[in-house]
């Protein structure tokens, strides 16, 4: 994501306009997962009204492209962990890499030395609290075979009864460090975008394989919503744990996960300030965030709407109702 005409190019291609939150609507998980499990359960028998399942949620990043600061896959890495994932399978048909690009690494366990190819995993969690069970997918993007690639991936999607889909992005962005970072939402399915309050994708243009999974999947009648970050461009290099923060919050409040993210907090504070640090010392760079700031903060004020208080009001709820460990 080094390239500026691809940041740019991923930058119009998730929203046009990044806002501060999504905004969800307040009880939004419940409402969606309601939504999926109705179309899995007339799909299945025919009567939308029928007893109903927990729907399965697939959430997909991929490293390369589309994740600038590592912060989409990081970010799906991290809701894995939390939620005690297992992996259920591998996409590593060697045909869809390029290993002078994305190169295999040698890696030394208990003196045992092995080579980690490049590939896609699949894990499935099941988190006691959430609307929704999880098959949480996160790789390389492929260099060749990209309509094979994402025929491979809704077929596994397809096999363990998958009645949605979530792709993950990061984009490089003119946003500032020192506040929220933007995040943003957009569907091709009609009725996601009325639950969400969002609209349709306009983009064209070059696009990555998350673009591609996300019409492919529209294509198939399968519901897809796209969730892109954006990281401040001066600062794009990996980690971005404050890009990774603001996923984490948009997937808690997509899915109703309740997540621990005091070490990912830490992280992106620590980040923060090391930035702050590094404008300091150059003059150019310190004017240059101011600007960023003004503009942000004339695009965006207020910024308490009473859509984000009762999005925070929801989380803090969520987190007293942690289940002891």
């Amino acid at each position: 994501m080094s390239d500026e005409t691809a940041s740019q190019d991923s930058s119009d291609e998730a929203t046009g306009d990044s806002r501060e939150r999504s905004a969800l609507p307040e009880g939004f998980a419940q409402r969606f997962a309601e939504h999926l499990s109705a179309l899995q359960t007339a799909a299945v028998t025919g009567e939308a009204d029928a007893p109903r399942s927990r729907p399965t949620v697939m959430v997909m990043a991929f490293e390369g492209w589309n994740d600038a600061g590592a912060a989409a896959s990081s970010a799906v890495r991290a809701v894995g962990q939390a939620c005690g994932a297992e992996l259920i399978g591998k996409l590593e048909d060697e045909g869809y890499y390029d290993y002078q690009f994305s190169r295999p690494k040698i890696r030394s366990t208990g003196g045992h030395r092995e080579i980690i190819w490049p590939s896609t995993k699949i894990y499935r969690a099941r988190p006691p609290r959430a609307a929704v069970d999880l098959l949480l997918v996160h790789g390389v993007e492929p260099s060749f075979r990209w309509q094979a690639f994402t025929a491979d991936l809704l077929t596994r999607a397809a096999e363990n009864d998958v009645s949605g889909i979530i792709l993950v992005g990061a984009l490089l962005a003119d946003v500032p460090h020192t506040r929220p970072i933007p995040a943003a939402l957009s569907s091709e399915d009609a009725a996601l975008q009325e639950i969400l309050d969002i609209d349709e994708p306009t983009y064209e243009g070059p696009t990555g394989i998350v673009g591609v999974l996300a019409h492919t999947a529209a294509q198939a009648g399968l519901p897809a919503v796209s969730l892109w970050a954006a990281v401040p461009h001066y600062v794009g290099q990996a980690p971005s744990p404050k890009a990774q923060l603001a996923i984490m919050r948009e997937l808690e409040d997509l899915l109703g996960l309740t997540l621990d993210e005091s070490e990912v907090v830490e992280d992106a504070e620590a980040w923060e300030r090391g930035v702050d640090d590094l404008a300091e010392e150059d003059a150019e760079i310190a004017d240059y965030v101011k600007r960023l700031e003004e503009a942000t903060d004339t695009t965006n004020l207020p910024e308490a709407s009473g859509e984000a208080i009762a999005q925070e009001f929801e989380r803090y709820l969520r987190r007293r109702k942690r289940p002891e460990s």
